[in-house]
């Protein structure tokens, strides 16, 4: 049988990835979890954020459009296309981090990646506020399209100030560990929270306006 993809599984593979980087990453629990099974929980997750991530591209329609002024890249697929490549570059510096045990390789393979990774979410969600802009969407806090763009856009904020915390010192240690840490708990939350919104909506083909993340 065919399956199709629809709003509610996109929500579910973000809730699910977010929510194992909360764990991966909650203060208390990530200590018990010790280093390994932090970025075991990190690498899962990056996986269900990469499938849901491709999931709304399919969902985010053609990625141009055209009218009399000519062809336009659509600012939505744009977003969304975005985000795939940051969960892509998730998948690399989470899988890296498993096996990486030198300087060289925690900078190279595990930090490069999750920088351009946060970076990407931040353009992403960065297409998504333009889009509620465009659309006069400026105040809509009973909206839940306007409540994922900006849950999303406060995760990728976060998800920046972890990348910033996590940076390679030439010693090999964490800038900051701590605010690494909670950067990433903060972000996951958002993005958790984010797409939780859509999980008791109906079953849909059709995107909602601009879920970024």
């Amino acid at each position: 049988m065919l399956i199709h993809p629809t709003l509610r599984m996109q929500s579910w593979g973000f809730v699910i990835g977010a929510a194992l980087f909360a764990l991966g990453s909650a203060p208390g629990l990530s200590v018990l979890l010790g280093t390994a099974g932090a970025n075991t929980a990190f690498f899962v997750g990056s996986w269900f954020f990469t499938a849901a991530a491709f999931v709304q591209l399919i969902l985010s329609g053609s990625a141009t459009t055209s009218d009399e002024r000519g062809t336009a890249i659509r600012a939505v697929w744009l977003s969304a296309a975005i985000q795939f490549l940051g969960t892509i570059l998730f998948n690399i510096s989470t899988g890296a981090a498993l096996h990486a045990h030198t300087i060289k390789g925690d900078m190279h393979l595990v930090w490069n990646p999750n920088a351009e990774g946060s970076v990407a979410f931040l353009v992403s969600s960065g297409l998504a506020v333009l889009v509620l802009r465009r659309a006069g969407s400026y105040w809509e806090p009973r909206s839940k399209d306007w409540q994922s763009v900006w849950l999303n856009t406060l995760g990728s904020i976060a998800f920046g100030v972890s990348a910033a915390g996590a940076f390679i010192l030439q010693d090999g240690t964490s800038l900051d560990p701590n605010l690494a840490n909670v950067g990433t708990f903060v972000g996951a939350v958002c993005f958790l929270a984010a797409s939780a919104l859509y999980l008791g909506s109906r079953p849909t083909a059709v995107p909602a306006m601009t879920t970024a993340s």
